[in-house]
């Protein structure tokens, strides 16, 4: 596994990219946002959330380099760091192929040696992803209380119309709409598909407020992240996704 020079010392403020560092540049990391779930047995200092992370506390750790994106994180944190003479490396990922170029950037920035086998992998699944049988409508709620969905150029979108789902806020002038529940009934989409992230929608929780609508509840890491789990979205997503309209159309209205 490709590995970096000894000394280099990382922050991650994404947890995508804390993955990817971690399984492709062991013991580069010594500081992750507290939503860093992957690897399970990763061990560094929690450095707060990613809209809110402990600036003194990065500081304090002397890191070479802070990973970061331009969605996730907040600009004046960010800035602070700067300030702070850390070097802040910020990633802009809308769409599957940008994911793989920040990626490989990404894990340069932070010292590893040659290009990480899951990377190539995930290149070869995406370049040929899994034919739908024809090509659905989808709204995907992200919270509740209040309903927000994807919009306009966010990854997720892309991820879901390379996989044959189309979102129906695709155009719309805000990237994470608030959209009020009986407007999102009346779009009529073929298909609502329920992440476990941000919000964790469940089978008791969120498919009830579409009654009569094919809902396909998804592993949000599939669908939002970029980082290793991208080399098996394309078979698992896509897997998730047929049997949520295959559910839905078994069940009566």
């Amino acid at each position: 596994m490709p590995s970096g020079p000894a000394g280099v010392r990382v922050v991650s403020l994404v947890p995508s990219l804390t993955e990817a560092v971690a399984v492709t540049v062991p013991g580069a990391l010594v500081g992750a946002t507290d939503w860093c779930s992957r690897p399970p047995d990763l061990d560094v200092v929690r450095v707060g959330g990613t809209k809110n992370p402990a600036v003194d506390r990065i500081v304090r750790l002397a890191p070479d380099l802070v990973i970061a994106n331009e969605e996730e994180n907040r600009e004046p944190d960010l800035t602070a760091l700067r300030e702070a003479g850390i070097e802040v490396l910020v990633t802009e990922v809308r769409e599957v192929p940008e994911a793989f170029r920040e990626l490989a950037r990404v894990l340069g920035a932070c010292g590893a040696r040659g290009r990480p086998r899951w990377l190539d992998e995930a290149e070869a699944a995406w370049a040929r992803p899994p034919a739908p049988d024809r090509r659905t409508t989808a709204i995907v709620p992200i919270w509740r209380r209040p309903w927000m969905v994807l919009g306009r150029d966010t990854f997720a979108g892309d991820v879901l119309a390379r996989l044959g789902v189309d979102n129906v806020y695709a155009h719309h002038a805000d990237r994470y709409p608030r959209v009020p529940l009986p407007e999102l009934r009346a779009a009529a989409p073929d298909l609502v598909v329920l992440p476990d992230e941000p919000y964790r929608f469940t089978a008791d929780d969120g498919p009830e407020a579409f009654e009569g609508v094919p809902c396909a509840l998804v592993d949000g890491r599939l669908l939002t992240w970029y980082g290793p789990s991208l080399a098996q979205a394309p078979s698992l997503l896509g897997a998730a996704l047929r049997a949520g309209s295959a559910e839905g159309q078994r069940r009566p209205c």
